[in-house]
C-alpha cells in the first residue's frame, strides 16, 4: 500500500509515520525539507504543498492513501481536492474534536454529536472543512474518511495552562510556584498517547469500509483534571501548589485561554470509541497517563533546548492569580 503523509514528524503524526513503516506500508513523506534527518524507513518528497511550482515530483505520482496532517482551513481543502481528485483512493483529514458541541448537551461524545463550537475560530474552520470534504464525497465521490483527535501529546505536555510545547507550569511545579487548574478540577477529560492514536490510526490506512465515514481516536481512560494535574506533578517528582479559579474568571481575565478553556476544556467530556473498535478491531489503548507522561518527559530531559519556558504567559498566570487572590 502507497501512502502519502503531508506532514508527519510532528506530535501525533510521527508515531503513526512508525507504525506504519513497522506494518509494511510503503511511506512517503511530503518534506519541505526544514527537517533534514527525516524517519527511517520513509521516502521522501521534497516541496510544499502551498506552493504549487514545488510539486511537480509528487504530481507524477498516484497514491492509495494520503492523509494530510496540516490542513486547517477550508481553502486548504480546495487545494487538495485539485490536486488528488482521480489520484488516490483515500483522502484523510485531520480535524479536531474541539469541533464537537460546546457547551456538548449530552455528556457522551459519538461521532454523531453534533458539531457546533462558535467560541474558537480553530475549531469552526475545521468544522468548515469537513463539510467541504463531506460535500464533495457526495457530489463527486472523492474518498474521504474523517479523524478527530483529542488532546493527544507524546512530544507536548496535555495541560490546559502552560504546557504543550511550553515547560511553563513544569517549571513553576519544580520552584514550588502556585499553578491554576480551571475550576474545581473535577471535570472529566481523557488524555491519549500518540502511540495508542496510531494503532486506531493506521488501521485506517487503505479501509474501503471507512469512506465517508468520520472517526474519534482516544483512550478510554477517564481522569479528572486534579489527577491529570497531580499524575503530572508526581511524575516530575514534586507536589504541585493547585489555585482552582473558574474558567470564566480565567478568560475574563486573559481572553486569550478562551479556545483552550471554555471552547475545548472547560467542561467534562467522554469519548465512546465503538465506532473505531467496529471499524479497527485490533485498537486498544494501553497507555495510561502514569506511563504515558513519564515518557514525555524523558523526552524534554533528553535535550533542555526543549524546556521552554513562555515568559509571557508566566505573566498571564501571574496576573490571574493577583486578579483571583484580590477578590
Amino acid at each position: 500500500m502507497k501512502v502519502l503523509f503531508i506532514g508527519g514528524t510532528g506530535n501525533i503524526s510521527t508515531a503513526s509515520s512508525h507504525l506504519a513503516i513497522e506494518k509494511g506500508i510503503d511511506l512517503y513523506h511530503l518534506n519541505r525539507g526544514t527537517n533534514k534527518a527525516g524517519l527511517p524507513g520513509v521516502n521522501t518528497i521534497f516541496g510544499d504543498i502551498n506552493k504549487p511550482e514545488e510539486l511537480s515530483e509528487l504530481q507524477n505520482h498516484s497514491w492509495d492513501v494520503v492523509v494530510n496532517w496540516i490542513a486547517f482551513t477550508p481553502e486548504d481543502i480546495e487545494r487538495d481536492i485539485a490536486l488528488f481528485q482521480g489520484k488516490t483512493k483515500q483522502y484523510i483529514f485531520i480535524s479536531s474534536a474541539s469541533c464537537y458541541q460546546t457547551p456538548l448537551q449530552y455528556p457522551v461524545i459519538t461521532e454523531s454529536t453534533p458539531l457546533c463550537n462558535n467560541l474558537w475560530d480553530y475549531s469552526q474552520e475545521k468544522i468548515r472543512s469537513e463539510d467541504r470534504l463531506m460535500k464533495a464525497y457526495r457530489e463527486t465521490g472523492f474518498p474521504i474518511t474523517i479523524v478527530r483527535p483529542s488532546l493527544t501529546y507524546d512530544t507536548v505536555i496535555p495541560i490546559a495552562i502552560g504546557g504543550f510545547r511550553e515547560w511553563t507550569t513544569a517549571k513553576r511545579i519544580i520552584n514550588g510556584e502556585e499553578i491554576i487548574v480551571h475550576g474545581d478540577g473535577t471535570s472529566l477529560w481523557t488524555v491519549t498517547h500518540a502511540d495508542d492514536f496510531a494503532k486506531g490510526f493506521v488501521g485506517l490506512l487503505g479501509l474501503t469500509t471507512a469512506i465517508g465515514h468520520a472517526f474519534h481516536i482516544t483512550s478510554d481512560e477517564i481522569l479528572s483534571w486534579n489527577m491529570i494535574y497531580k499524575i503530572f506533578a508526581d511524575a516530575l517528582g514534586y507536589e504541585a501548589r493547585v489555585v482552582h479559579i473558574a474558567s470564566d474568571f480565567i478568560c475574563k481575565i486573559e481572553p486569550s485561554f478562551t479556545g483552550t478553556l471554555l471552547a475545548d476544556k472547560g467542561e467534562s467530556v467522554i469519548f465512546d470509541n465503538s465506532k473505531i473498535k467496529t471499524f479497527v478491531p485490533d485498537f486498544k489503548a494501553t497507555i495510561p497517563f502514569s506511563e504515558g507522561i513519564r515518557r514525555t518527559l524523558k523526552w524534554f530531559n533528553e535535550n533542555p533546548e526543549r524546556k521552554v519556558v513562555n515568559e509571557d504567559k508566566n505573566q498571564k498566570i501571574e496576573r490571574i492569580l493577583k486578579a483571583y487572590k484580590s477578590l
